[in-house]
């Protein structure tokens, strides 16, 4: 397998303000790891935000720390790969604050949504699409990061939900969008486990 057989393709990584920070982050004595665990911190207020005392504003700040995050994932692997700070425990601190940041999230959505089983159901999903991929990686195959509900569309759905959630219930004060984007994110995740299992099959099958 090549180098970026195990990394996420992400279009922002090229762009030039993505370069300059990580750059700038990889001369500073910040280390990748320390990114890593700091997207938990950002998951962690987007939750509260979704969970206690919601409101417009609470809506616009996860909304915020939900972008935070994404920020934090997409800048811990340039700083560790283009920056050359790499250490043996990358890989750990690369997928175990992922899964807690997801599953903070997409558990608070349902709370949120006032449905919480919903959002326990999603974030056990997700874990689940990221666990079909590793598994992927384990079998000699390169990691499969296909959706239609990976990571980056599980936050993308979670991020419009908190804005257009924060007019809605400013609006009427209903949870309507909350709650359709928690069954979207649990039915796609159900789905991005299938398509992920069958490509893994077929190509496990073309090896044998």
């Amino acid at each position: 397998m090549g180098k970026d057989d195990n990394r996420r393709p992400i279009a922002a990584r090229a762009s030039s303000w993505a370069r300059a920070l990580s750059a700038s982050l990889a001369r500073s004595s910040i280390t990748p790891n320390q990114i890593s665990i700091v997207s938990i911190f950002f998951a962690g207020v987007g939750a509260m935000m979704l969970v206690w005392g919601i409101s417009p504003a609470g809506l616009l700040l996860a909304a915020v720390c939900v972008q935070l995050r994404l920020l934090c994932n997409l800048l811990d692997g340039m700083v560790a790969v283009e920056g050359g700070k790499q250490t043996p425990t990358g890989a750990l601190y690369n997928e175990f604050p992922d899964r807690i940041a997801d599953s903070l999230l997409i558990v608070a959505l349902g709370y949120a949504a006032l449905h919480p089983w919903l959002g326990w159901l999603g974030a056990l999903l997700a874990a689940l699409t990221a666990y079909v991929r590793v598994f992927g990686g384990s079998s000699g195959l390169a990691q499969d990061f296909r959706g239609p509900m990976a990571k980056p569309h599980r936050m993308a759905v979670l991020t419009v939900a908190c804005l257009v959630g924060a007019a809605e219930w400013r609006w009427n004060g209903t949870r309507h969008c909350l709650l359709l984007a928690a069954a979207i994110i649990a039915a796609g995740s159900a789905l991005t486990c299938y398509t992920r299992i069958r490509a893994i099959a077929g190509q496990l099958h073309q090896k044998g």
